[in-house]
């Protein structure tokens, strides 16, 4: 029995790719950033993290850049579609899951995020920006959340927030809120073109 728990990985990562984009007008986690593409610079964060990426996403679209691609189970039902698709997959406690559309996001600021969930005795950890918004796309998620956001999305609810009302939710202020900073649209994206 020991040894099946020491075989059980503690953190995984997963980078939720599967958004129609339609503000941007292109497909925002194939933009040209730093070298590579915005998906490709996100995954890398979070798999420094969390030890492993995963994307959640269209393999036919994200099968070419280097990185295990998770088809959505419900596609085009929104992230917390994806959330729970990840959290299907996963064999290990802790799921580091984010959105792929967060340029500013780093390792060391990821891994701070897993290392306070494992730590809170929560479901879930939730940080917040400086305006006290919560980001439930750049938050850590137990295993045991699955059953929760799939009986949400059984019952129609596709906003994260909602699905983990019945959780028990850690909220972690971030101060510094540049790492929430996502791109939707042309405009947003100008200051990283050329990162």
């Amino acid at each position: 029995m020991l040894v099946m728990e020491s075989a059980i990985p503690s953190r995984a990562g997963f980078v939720l790719a599967g958004g129609r984009s339609s503000r941007m007008g292109v497909d925002k986690a194939l933009l040209p950033y730093r070298g590579a593409t915005l998906v490709e610079h996100v995954a890398r964060a979070v798999a420094a993290a969390a030890g492993s990426v995963a994307l959640v996403g269209s393999p036919e679209r994200y099968g070419g850049l280097g990185f295990p691609v998770l088809a959505d189970k419900r596609p085009g039902e929104g992230p917390l579609a994806g959330i729970e698709t990840a959290l299907t997959a996963s064999a290990a406690h802790w799921n580091l899951i984010v959105a792929c559309d967060m340029p500013e996001l780093g390792s060391r600021f990821l891994a701070s995020l897993l290392e306070a969930a494992e730590s809170s005795g929560a479901d879930c950890l939730i940080p917040e920006g400086g305006s006290g918004m919560p980001e439930p796309l750049c938050a850590v998620y137990h295993l045991r959340c699955l059953p929760a956001v799939t009986q949400a999305l059984d019952r129609g609810v596709r906003r994260v927030n909602e699905a983990i009302l019945p959780l028990r939710v850690e909220r972690r202020p971030i101060e510094q809120s540049q790492w929430f900073q996502n791109v939707n649209t042309p405009l947003e994206w100008t200051p990283y073109r050329h990162g």
